[in-house]
């Protein structure tokens, strides 16, 4: 197949906001393609692979710059200065591809094949030579590209592929293309489920291909490829949660750690983060507790992983141990100093069989027959089952006094539903005033925050898919020495972020959507200051959530709701 084929859709589907449009030109598209061409599923979402590889293009701006410069024959001074202009390397491509189109005779070869072979080439590439090996193959590809080409793929080199499709998008494409005569909304289901268990959309567009809707149902879950976590929605106070999930409903502790799905075949242990990192190499305490004290020749678990203090073996925060999830190093020093206990709370498969259509009460107390309680190693969630609201604050106080981050209200007789944020999985926290936000900009500090990064730009989730819009600056709860072992330093920051610069203007920084922290404020309030129209008074950043993906910071959505309910203090419900 042409990339121009694809780079056409890509310049259809940007043409457009509406989403009707974009599933009648996806679907159109999607009819056509052929199971030879599957891979091209995953450039559809900007990749080259299944979500669950952990492989990555990983190319960076500096990269893409000097790849555009030998392949136009620009030098790279202009290659910048034009970046600087346009904000958008994609478009300098374009731009500087259709100069050197005009004064050239050249023969347009380039398939998507090509595309995605000398791509998957690249996470491959380490040690002496890489850069070198990396820019001939990128060359090798924007030499022969068109000018549209180029711009699209230079987007999905550096990971910003701004075409507006999302896996939902995809989904629906695919029930229109394959299915039109069927129930939409049951097609729609069996699909989700299908890319749910599987975590392949190119798996999935060819079971879809068959026209067989019973073909979906053969989509299982696989221990050892990772699965996305279930999400909760908020709950302003312990009445609202019963009301929303039903009485009597499980009220289990919301652990102050992150979440580790655990996935076990035989003595193989494989540990993904929400994220779908493969961290088990980081964590070799924890599969030594899967094999000792849970029974079961295979499974896959959802768990929380918690840190706590060796001497005192009081629990600690989140970002007390978050660098553990990174580590690839001193594992074993690192293991000792910041230990953590497995707390499990959910089973999605079990020895052959998956349980995520089964209710959670089922699944709850098969957890609690196969585990065996190990505390500061592994242990099932504190859980009590319940109506009765008093019995409830009270349990919602002890969590509190162990250091967790509140309860979680479940429904007892609902589904597992993987990488939604469903409304019969509550959490309750003291505080209302928190927000997972993503760092978009940032200003050049001043005296003893020169050469730094200091105030940071913070934005949530837009409408559009991949929209990110400005909620406020934050330059406080940041630490300032670089041997800090907990908490958010500058130098940690600064190093996160300057490879992420996309543009600057005088001492403003426009940054690449990445680096996602985890903020409190004292209110929200309407400002015309942010394109977002919201602002947040006195927010500090408290964490770096390196486990949380970018579609799970907080939307627009929910910042309008927190604004809504921020004048009612609930403190313990």
């Amino acid at each position: 197949m042409l990339y121009k084929k694809l780079a056409e859709l890509y310049e259809d589907l940007n043409s457009t906001t509406k989403r009707l449009e974009k599933i009648k030109m996806l679907s159109k598209f999607l009819e056509h393609l052929s199971e030879d061409d599957r891979d091209v599923m995953y450039l559809l979402l900007g990749d080259i692979y299944p979500e669950y590889d952990e492989r990555r293009i990983g190319i960076s701006n500096q990269l893409a710059i000097k790849a555009i410069s030998k392949s136009t024959g620009t030098e790279p001074q202009k290659v910048l200065h034009e970046w600087k202009q346009l904000g958008d390397i994609g478009k300098v491509a374009q731009l500087l591809t259709n100069s050197k189109k005009q004064s050239t005779l050249h023969s347009h070869i380039l398939k998507t094949e090509k595309v995605i072979e000398n791509l998957r080439k690249l996470p491959e590439l380490e040690g002496k030579g890489t850069v070198n090996k990396k820019l001939s193959l990128i060359t090798e590809l924007l030499t022969s590209a068109e000018p549209t080409e180029a711009l699209y793929l230079v987007r999905t080199l550096i990971g910003d592929l701004r075409i507006g499709i999302k896996e939902s998008t995809i989904r629906e494409s695919l029930a229109k293309a394959f299915f039109p005569k069927s129930d939409k909304k049951n097609v729609s289901e069996k699909i989700q489920e299908a890319i749910d268990k599987t975590n392949d959309i190119a798996l999935v567009f060819e079971i879809c291909k068959k026209k067989k809707l019973k073909e979906l149902d053969k989509a299982t879950l696989q221990v050892g490829k990772p699965i996305k976590a279930m999400l909760a929605q908020k709950a302003p106070t312990i009445e609202a949660a019963f009301k929303a999930v039903g009485k009597p409903a499980a009220v289990e502790y919301k652990y102050d750690g992150f979440r580790l799905i655990i996935h076990k075949r035989d003595s193989n242990v494989f540990l993904f983060t929400r994220r779908l990192e493969n961290v088990t190499k980081q964590f070799p305490e924890v599969k030594d507790f899967i094999l000792k004290y849970v029974k079961g020749k295979s499974f896959i678990l959802d768990s929380e992983a918690v840190g706590y203090d060796k001497k005192t073996k009081e629990y600690t925060p989140f970002q007390a141990i978050s660098q553990r999830i990174r580590r690839k190093y001193g594992i074993e020093k690192m293991q000792k100093e910041l230990p953590v206990e497995i707390n499990v709370f959910d089973v999605l498969y079990y020895n052959g069989k998956s349980f995520l259509n089964e209710p959670f009460k089922k699944r709850s107390e098969l957890l609690r027959k196969i585990v065996t309680n190990k505390p500061f190693k592994i242990i099932s969630s504190k859980q009590i089952i319940t109506s009765d609201e008093k019995k409830t604050k009270d349990f919602y106080k002890k969590a509190l006094e162990d250091n967790q981050e509140g309860v979680m209200f479940k429904n007892l007789n609902t589904k597992y539903q993987p990488g939604s944020r469903v409304g019969h999985m509550l959490k309750l926290k003291p505080s209302e005033k928190d927000l997972d936000l993503v760092i978009t900009g940032a200003e050049h500090g001043k005296g003893k925050r020169s050469g730094w990064l200091s105030s940071f730009i913070l934005s949530c989730k837009g409408k559009k898919s991949g929209e990110y819009l400005e909620i406020g600056k934050v330059g406080t709860g940041i630490k300032e020495l670089k041997d800090s072992k907990e908490g958010v330093t500058f130098d940690k920051l600064n190093e996160l972020l300057k490879p992420l610069v996309i543009s600057e203007k005088g001492k403003t920084a426009k940054i690449k959507p990445k680096i996602i922290v985890a903020v409190t404020y004292q209110e929200i309030q309407h400002s015309p200051n942010y394109n977002s129209t919201w602002a947040l008074r006195f927010p500090r950043i408290t964490a770096l959530r390196n486990d949380k993906p970018l579609s799970e910071i907080a939307g627009l959505k929910e910042v309008e709701l927190d604004f809504k309910k921020q004048k009612r203090n609930w403190q313990y419900g």
